[in-house]
């Protein structure tokens, strides 16, 4: 048979089979499928060439991010999440860490053990998630994900397989990926959050083929969770399995003492035990040794190694005193399967109550992804139609009805409602929304209904930053956890000593028989010992508390900005946009004539009426301040003529038939007009940080109009309440001094920083902190940005640029200097629930070692019994999860 080669993917076929054939300069070019064919036409030039063999194109650079929409190779170092499903020890995460961090451009990796993710920092042109899932699964580990199927349209042609899977592997948080032409499907791994189905969509398309949505199609499973799931259902039926044969074992260790089991022979009843103690062991328990072999194999020990060392030992001494006990002298041939056994289903049990408080400290999260809905209702080709949020595009215009939540980000076209903002911003009033406002994804419609135009989707809504910066708060350390991690990574090897140390001694200066006191004391310290507890202490406290955060419309960026946030000296409040709502507002109509021209005003709204009629023709800021101040009065404003500015000192113009003047002293004294005592009220005005404008009517002065940046409502509040924590409030601003000082003294800061360039800012910041204060600046324009990046802690107000917030450590949401107070409030509250917990845990494990040790014995005669150690090491663990739960009940005092 006769093949030709399909000059766009090179596929040999049949020219009787081929979908299409077209001819160009005399030849024929044969084409095995629809998509090769509209490659073709497209640029047949490309692919056209003589004496030579076609190749295939090069696939379409793939979309790196759903935010940056470029190339991964040109994004620069990419941030990524790895979820850890088996992660169950504190240790664990270091001998992660040190695989990560000796991967080829790998620039920073840190794992968290509350949330059992790794964070990384990468060069995606040196290594790959993929290759970093291998690494990790070498270690022993294993990464979690999520799994999809991707329908491909007309997908006949076996070569281009490779280039969809190159071209999927090639995204961002992609683990694997396999096309399979028959079926045309491609079958995706992937890291939710990361990669998004979205992302995997324009992947395949940008190689040429069209995807399509599979029958059924449900939204892919969350693996990471699923898997969590699962292990939480395998450790309850590892516990149930251990505690039921443990309590047996335990019956029959005393069964001399109970009726009916006297009668069973000494050795059967040692068979007995060591079969039921053998599948609690080395199947409820399988789980220590496997943790402890792979900790072995990268040279490392941790709490895995010492359940294993502790029990095993108890085993293998209790197997040997069944089964060969010629080989022990008389009197040390006891047994101890019921320890073995018990030792087990009680570590289980703390492990099945830890996964499931571990599970409730990410609730703010699981919360924050449960409020997107999974539907929007859009207008396309002038239809109504519900669309998965997925397929969400920026311009798709958006309808949204009573009591449903807005799906994106957007603005308002049509229509007119209130919305509860709550979720995201805290504030409990609703907003009222009309054409031209912004509304805010996953917020909840209230009363009307409304048409917005989507301007930010996918991974670009403010909920999903949101649910970014979160995840990235719990991915970092605080400082104060570095301590508990260098004391984990010596914890380890210290215990072992110890128990060797307690072995040594026991054995040679303990009591009748040393053997059995030696074996006890050292299984005892073994299992009593918990490095977890301390590698739980910070981390589940930094979840609870930056989720309380979000919760409240604070962002916090990293768990060293919760901690240094409760150590603050010194807070310095930009002026503008800060402690001031940003913009002119009229404020004080002052009139002096006597007698209004038109009967139907009052002496004040006709001032107004002709100063705002002049103020419509002009561009100056303060202009529309009177503008908008006039017709939220109801007044009717009407067109003024011959208008004219005059630089530096203001405006004239006709309104009615009359020569009105608005304008600065100067102004008035360039036409001749008296201020008849205006002066003074104008001077009273400016010292109250307003700008007084004259206004002469005809020539004659006829009062004041002025504006001023108001301060917002709370801010006088928010400022007692910082005062009240301990901090020094400062206002820095570029406004005169006068000004500032009378804004100052509305709100009661004391200390004020005037007339200073923007580029000054981060100066006066640091002559703080060269005081010796530990310092936050609070801003929200671009200008700054250096200041905020200068502070120990910038905190961005939410509605300023996208500069500010980028630069910040903290952002408000709100927009509100309240946020401030209670941000602090709340790295307070944090930073003593992890004081509470490191400090529980170091007490513990330094009173549990040594008592475990036996250091009671020559004082007390007392003993401790594996098994208690046993039940103290799994509640420990428990203890100091719970203790972060309470931090969920935070309350801020300011509200």
């Amino acid at each position: 048979m006769t093949t030709v080669t399909d000059p766009v993917c090179g596929m040999n076929i049949d020219p009787a089979g081929a979908v299409a054939s077209r001819e160009v300069e005399g030849q024929t070019y044969h084409f095995c499928s629809d998509n090769c064919v509209t490659q073709f036409d497209a640029d047949p030039p490309a692919y056209t060439k003589k004496d030579a063999e076609p190749e295939p194109p090069p696939p379409a650079p793939v979309v790196g991010s759903a935010t940056t929409g470029v190339n991964p190779a040109l994004a620069g170092p990419l941030h990524a999440e790895l979820p850890i499903v088996n992660l169950d020890c504190a240790s664990c995460v270091q001998t992660i860490e040190r695989v990560l961090q000796g991967m080829g451009g790998m620039q920073e990796a840190h794992v968290n053990f509350a949330t059992a993710k790794a964070h990384v920092v990468y060069d995606p042109d040196q290594v790959s998630l993929a290759d970093m899932e291998q690494a990790i699964r070498k270690a022993g580990y294993t990464v979690g994900g999520a799994r999809t199927q991707i329908g491909i349209k007309d997908l006949r042609c076996a070569s281009c397989v490779t280039f969809i899977e190159e071209a999927l592997q090639a995204t961002p948080g992609v683990l694997k990926a396999s096309v399979n032409v028959a079926t045309q499907r491609a079958d995706v791994e992937y890291v939710p959050g990361v990669a998004t189905l979205a992302t995997l969509r324009q992947a395949v398309e940008s190689t040429g083929y069209k995807t399509v949505a599979l029958v059924a199609e449900e939204p892919p499973e969350d693996a990471e969770r699923a898997a969590r799931q699962a292990e939480y259902r395998d450790l309850r039926n590892r516990f149930v399995t251990a505690s039921v044969l443990a309590t047996i074992v335990l019956l029959l260790t005393f069964g001399k003492f109970i009726p009916g089991l006297k009668a069973i022979p000494t050795q059967i009843n040692l068979i007995v035990m060591f079969a039921l103690t053998t599948p609690v062991l080395f199947w409820a328990g399988s789980r220590f040794f496997i943790g402890a072999w792979s900790a072995f194999r990268h040279r490392t020990a941790d709490m895995n190694t010492l359940i294993a060392l502790g029990t095993g030992a108890a085993y293998l001494y209790s197997t040997v005193a069944t089964f060969l006990p010629f080989l022990l002298p008389e009197g040390l041939r006891e047994v101890y399967f019921d320890t073995t056994a018990i030792i087990i289903a009680l570590i289980l049990l703390g492990q099945v109550l830890e996964a499931r408080a571990k599970g409730e400290t990410n609730e703010a999260i699981r919360k924050l992804m449960g409020l997107q809905p999974k539907t929007a209702r859009v207008v396309r080709n002038g239809e109504e139609i519900d669309i998965p949020i997925e397929e969400m595009l920026v311009g798709d215009i958006v309808i949204v009805r009573p009591g449903e939540k807005v799906p994106v980000d957007g603005i308002v076209v049509e229509g007119r409602s209130t919305l509860d903002e709550s979720m995201i911003t805290g504030e409990s009033l609703p907003v009222s929304k009309e054409a031209g406002d912004e509304v805010i994804g996953a917020t909840i419609n209230k009363t009307g209904s409304f048409r917005f135009q989507a301007t930010k989707v996918g991974k670009d809504t403010a909920l999903s930053q949101i649910i970014q910066l979160v995840q990235q708060a719990q991915g970092t350390k605080a400082p104060i956890q570095r301590l508990a991690d260098v004391i984990s990574s010596y914890f380890v090897p210290v215990v072992m000593l110890i128990a060797i140390w307690s072995f040594a001694v026991w054995f040679v200066f303990g009591p009748q028989p040393p053997l059995l006191h030696a074996l006890v004391t050292a299984v005892t310290v073994l299992i009593i010992a918990c490095p977890c507890a301390l590698g739980l202490a910070t981390p589940t406290s930094i979840m609870v508390g930056t989720g309380k955060g979000a919760e409240n419309g604070i962002l916090i960026r990293s768990a060293e900005a919760l901690e240094t946030a409760h150590k603050l000296d010194a807070i310095v409040l930009d002026k503008t946009g800060t402690i001031t709502k940003g913009k002119p507002e009229l404020t004080d109509v002052i009139v002096s004539r006597s007698e209004p021209a038109d009967g139907n005003l009052d002496l004040e709204t006709e001032l107004l009426k002709v100063a705002a009629s002049v103020e419509k023709a002009s561009e100056h800021p303060l202009a529309q301040a009177i503008v908008d101040g006039a017709k939220a009065q109801g007044i009717t404003l009407v067109d003024p003529t011959d208008f004219e500015a005059i630089p530096g000192h203001g405006v004239r113009a006709m309104v009615e038939g009359h020569t009105i003047v608005l304008g600065n002293p100067k102004m008035m004294e360039q036409i001749g007009a008296s201020l008849n005592g205006l002066e003074t009220q104008g001077q009273a005005l400016a010292d109250d940080g307003k700008t007084p404008m004259y206004v002469a009517v005809d020539g004659q002065a006829a009062g004041i109009i002025a504006v001023a940046d108001t301060v917002k409502e709370d801010s006088l509040q928010a400022i007692a309440h910082l005062k009240k924590l301990g901090l020094e409030v400062v206002m820095i601003t570029g406004d005169n001094r006068r000004t500032a000082e009378a804004i100052a003294r509305q709100v009661g800061v004391d200390r004020v920083l005037a007339e200073v360039l923007p580029e000054d800012k981060a100066r006066n910041v640091q002559m703080l902190q060269q005081e010796g204060k530990t310092v936050a600046m609070v801003g929200d324009g671009i200008n700054d940005a250096p200041a905020l990046a200068q502070a120990d802690v910038g905190l961005a107000i939410g509605t300023g640029t996208d500069v500010a917030i980028e630069a910040s450590d903290i952002t408000l949401i709100k927009g509100s200097l309240t946020g401030v107070a209670i941000a602090i409030e709340l790295s307070k509250a944090t930073m003593r629930n992890i004081k509470q917990n490191l400090f529980g845990s170091f007490i513990y494990n330094t009173l549990g070692v040594p008592i475990a040790a036996g250091l009671l014995y020559p004082f007390f005669g007392i003993l401790l019994s594996p098994i208690i150690a046993s039940a103290a090491m799994a509640m420990s663990s428990v203890t100091v999860v719970s203790n972060a739960l309470r931090l969920r009940g935070f309350k801020p005092t300011g509200r």
